[in-house]
């Protein structure tokens, strides 16, 4: 761990100090009122320390780094690339031939500074025009097989092999209908303001429903919706319009 600190050029004052922050440490266990004897660590790292997710992400860029991707993968902004956010890897390539090389490649280079792929959670998925692509359900590596899937979230979004959004919304809209209705006694409350309730609905429910809509690609059917899921909240939050009082007045 400390020859990959340091091969990522960081000072070796600061490499000093966190050998000081992990050798020679002992931890307790607290379980109700109940406190464990002391007992040393002799190996990883010490569980919630701030300087294990650090150092695990040191180690694990410096797994990527030394997998050679293949040529044959997909091209983002002109380079193959694997796209990694804290511990979550997706390996992107045309064919399952070339996914498959890219995740033995990664599994040996992770093995190599104590890391391990999670098999139970990995899996992959084709995306593909043509329906008979892909048949195999499950892709095998040396040690491993890796589940095949029409559909998985990834980082909270609903990915499908049409890659379409109409599940994604679909799945937003039901987040946001939770919220909503965890917050309609807030909502409908004559002891707020409007403008508060406005910010609640803000700051609340509308980063619930637009999570990832940058990359929505929106039909006519999708935009009604969603007006449909604003309005009714709005319409929660204004009450109703004079004209609709005075209509049911005039019918009554």
């Amino acid at each position: 761990m400390y020859n990959i600190v340091i091969e990522t050029d960081i000072p070796m004052k600061l490499v000093r100090l966190i050998k000081m922050c992990l050798t020679e440490t002992y931890s307790k266990v607290r379980v109700g009122k109940n406190l464990s004897d002391m007992f040393p660590i002799r190996n990883s790292l010490k569980q919630g320390d701030a300087l294990s997710q650090l150092l695990f992400n040191f180690a694990l860029e410096y797994a990527i780094r030394r997998v050679q991707v293949n040529q044959d993968g997909l091209k983002l902004n002109g380079t193959n690339q694997l796209l990694v956010y804290a511990d979550g890897v997706n390996i992107l390539g045309g064919s399952a031939h070339t996914v498959k090389e890219n995740a033995e490649a990664l599994i040996v280079a992770s093995k190599e500074i104590g890391l391990e792929v999670n098999v139970n959670i990995t899996k992959y998925m084709v995306m593909s025009q043509d329906r008979n692509a892909g048949q195999s359900r499950s892709m095998k590596t040396d040690n491993s097989s890796f589940e095949r899937v029409e559909e998985f979230k990834y980082l909270g979004t609903n990915l499908t092999k049409q890659n379409s959004i109409q599940e994604e919304i679909m799945s937003r809209l039901n987040s946001g209908n939770a919220c909503y209705h965890s917050e309609q006694n807030i909502l409908s409350s004559r002891l707020l303001s409007k403008n508060f309730k406005i910010k609640i609905h803000r700051t609340i429910i509308l980063p619930i429903v637009l999570y990832g809509c940058e990359t929505w690609s929106l039909t006519l059917r999708e935009e009604r919706r969603l007006r449909v899921f604003e309005n009714r909240v709005l319409r929660r939050i204004l009450g109703p319009k004079r004209d609709e009082v005075r209509e049911v007045e005039e019918t009554t």
